[in-house]
C-alpha cells in the first residue's frame, strides 16, 4: 500500500515539540531544573564525541522523573499547541499517513491520534524514566524502523525539513524539503553550494573547531598582553600567535580528529593557518599602528576573523579530511 510519510518537528509541526514540551513541563514543575547540571555535562561529552546521541537524549529526558501525571500534561500541552500544526498538512493529509520522528512516541501519540494518523514510528522513550528502548529514531534508523514495522509499505510522497532524512527520501516516489510552510523538491544528492556551506558551518565539527580555536585565541590574547609589557605590541602579537597555534593544534588533534600529536601534522597545521595569520596580522598592523585603537580591542577583534577559511584549510590540508 502507498503512503505519504512525514517527519514531524519543523515539518508538520511548526517548531520542536520536544523543546516545547520541556519548557511547558518546566513551568508546571520547576524542580526539573535539578537535572540541568548533568544535562550540561552530557551535552559537553556529546559535543566532544564521547557519547551517542541516544545516550545524551536519555540524560535530557531525565526531567520526566520530576513530572507527575505525564498523560494529563500531554493532553493539556497538545490542546494548547495543536494550532502549531502546519496548515499545508490538512491539505495533503490522506488515509494511511505515516509519521516517522526522532521525538518520543509517547509525546507524539496524542496529537497523531487527534489528527487521524494511525501509523506512528518514533523513538521509544519511557515517559517515567526517560530511558530509551532502542536507538534514537533518526536518519538511517528511520528507514530501518519503517521496513521493520511496516514491511509492505511503499512511500508515495515524503516530507521533511532535514537532509539527514535522505534514506527515506530515496525510498519515495516524490520527496519534498519543507521550509516553514513552503515545500520544494528534494535537492539532488550532489549538494548545492548553499547546502554544502550550511552543512559545513552548521555542524558539530565546526563548533568543536571554533571551541579549539577559541582556546587558542584566548591563549593568544593572554600571552600577547603579557609579552606586550616587555616587547612592542605588534611583535608581542606574533609571539602570542605562535604559542596559540600549538594549543589549537593539540585540541584539534585530540578532540576533533582523534589523532596523536605528530610534528609533521603540526607543520601542516601551521601552514594551514598562514591565510589566517596574514589576515589577522594585517588587521593588527592597520588598527594598532595606523588607527591607534586600544590593543585589547584589536586583539579581541582579530580573534574573531578568518575562522571559515582556516577551518577548511586545516580540515583538508593538515588532517586530510575531505568534504563529502
Amino acid at each position: 500500500m502507498e503512503h505519504n510519510v512525514y517527519d514531524f518537528d519543523k515539518t508538520i509541526y511548526k517548531g520542536d515539540s520536544t523543546a516545547d514540551f520541556y519548557f511547558f513541563c518546566f513551568k508546571k514543575h520547576p524542580a526539573i531544573i535539578r537535572e540541568l547540571p548533568i544535562l550540561i555535562m552530557y551535552a559537553t561529552v556529546y559535543l566532544f564525541g564521547r557519547c551517542s546521541k541516544t545516550r545524551f537524549k536519555e540524560k535530557f529526558f531525565r526531567f520526566l522523573r520530576h513530572v507527575e501525571c505525564v498523560d494529563d500534561l500531554l493532553l493539556l500541552f497538545w490542546k494548547l499547541n495543536r494550532a502549531k500544526i502546519a496548515g499545508y498538512y490538512y491539505e495533503v493529509h490522506r488515509e494511511g499517513d505515516i509519521v516517522i520522528s526522532a521525538s518520543p512516541e509517547f509525546l507524539l501519540a496524542p496529537i497523531c491520534k487527534s489528527l487521524g494518523i494511525e501509523n506512528l514510528i518514533a523513538s521509544k522513550v519511557d515517559k517515567r524514566t526517560g530511558l530509551y528502548d532502542g536507538e534514537n529514531c533518526r536518519a538511517e534508523e528511520k528507514a530501518r524502523r519503517l521496513k521493520e514495522e511496516l514491511p509492505e509499505a511503499t512511500i508515495h510522497e515524503f516530507y521533511s525539513d532535514s537532509l539527514s532524512d535522505a534514506p527515506l527520501a530515496r525510498m519515495a516516489e516524490k520527496a519534498y524539503l519543507v521550509r516553514k510552510e513552503e515545500r520544494v523538491d528534494w535537492p539532488d544528492q550532489k549538494k548545492s553550494y548553499l547546502e554544502k556551506t550550511r552543512n559545513t558551518y552548521l555542524s558539530k565539527e565546526f563548533f568543536l573547531f571554533v571551541f579549539c580555536g577559541g582556546m587558542g585565541t584566548l591563549t593568544n590574547f593572554v600571552f600577547s598582553l603579557i609579552i606586550s609589557n616587555k616587547v612592542d605590541a605588534t611583535l608581542s602579537y606574533v609571539f602570542g600567535y605562535a604559542i596559540s597555534l600549538f594549543v589549537a593544534y593539540a585540541l584539534n588533534a585530540k578532540l576533533l580528529y582523534k589523532e596523536k600529536l605528530r610534528s609533521k601534522v603540526f607543520v601542516k597545521f601551521v601552514v594551514s593557518y598562514i591565510p589566517n595569520f596574514m589576515i589577522l596580522f594585517s588587521f593588527v598592523v592597520v588598527f594598532l599602528n595606523l588607527l591607534h585603537w586600544e590593543k585589547i580591542i584589536v586583539y579581541a577583534l582579530a580573534g574573531l576573523l578568518g575562522l571559515p577559511i582556516t577551518y577548511i584549510t586545516v580540515k583538508i590540508f593538515a588532517f586530510g579530511k575531505r568534504e563529502d
